[in-house]
Formats: C-alpha cells, sequence, structure tokens
C-alpha cells in the first residue's frame, strides 16, 4: 500500500509516517516506481509498535535505539532484550507513580465531597 493508504490505516498523517523512516525509528520503507514508497504489513507491524510505545511513554531515542540494534541482525538480540527489560521497569514505575497520583486525587475529591454534604447539612437546617 502506498504512504496515503498507510497513513489511513494506522490513523497518522503522512509526515509522521515520512518523519519515523527518516530518523530511524522504523526501518527503511521498500520504493516502487518513482520512489514511491510501499508499505507491507510488516511495516504496518513497526509502525504499529512504535505508536504503542510512544503512547506508553517511550522516548524516541530509545525506540530509534532499538530500530538501530534490529537492522544489525540477530547478534544484536540480547542487547534489543536488555534495552526492552530497561524500558519494562521504567514504566512499571511510572504505573506505579501514577497510581499514587491517583490515589492521592481520589482522598481529594473525597474531601470535596465531605466538605459538599456538610455544606448541605448546614443549609438544610438554617
Amino acid at each position: 500500500m502506498n504512504i496515503s493508504e498507510a497513513a489511513e490505516k494506522m490513523n497518522l498523517p503522512p509526515s509522521t509516517l515520512r518523519y519515523y523512516e527518516q530518523i530511524g525509528l522504523i526501518p527503511p520503507v521498500e520504493r516502487k516506481n518513482g520512489g514511491v514508497r510501499h508499505y507491507t504489513p510488516n511495516d504496518l507491524n513497526w509502525i504499529n509498535f512504535i505508536k504503542c510505545m510512544r503512547s506508553a511513554g517511550l522516548s524516541i531515542e530509545a525506540l530509534i535505539e532499538y530500530t538501530t540494534l534490529f537492522k544489525q541482525g540477530d547478534s544484536t538480540l540480547q542487547s534489543r532484550k536488555e534495552l526492552l527489560i530497561k524500558e519494562n521497569e521504567k514504566l512499571i514505575k511510572k504505573r506505579l507513580e501514577i497510581e499514587e497520583s491517583l490515589k492521592m486525587l481520589a482522598k481529594k475529591i473525597q474531601n470535596y465531597d465531605n466538605i459538599e454534604q456538610k455544606v448541605k447539612k448546614i443549609t438544610e437546617t438554617s
């Protein structure tokens, strides 16, 4: 599929797909006649992986490093695994921080609910 079709399927603008390829976030996309990009299912899998990892908070630098290692072949399997383990640990830490923030917000909201109930009782008895 061409870049417009791939962009639509991946819900990204074509400029983002070009950018991903330019900076090495995805491996180079095969070119057809006249240099037109031809996206394969494998290319779409890469794009989906990048989208997922970016939405989870992985840095562009970490993903470029992963893609670079991938392009170097099987000799980098352990390095890729270690990179993903490190990023996984960061995400676990981030999740724990978010959970703590959610608990704090829930307490704050409960405090406002309590205040509203007290004010309501005062105004009903007045």
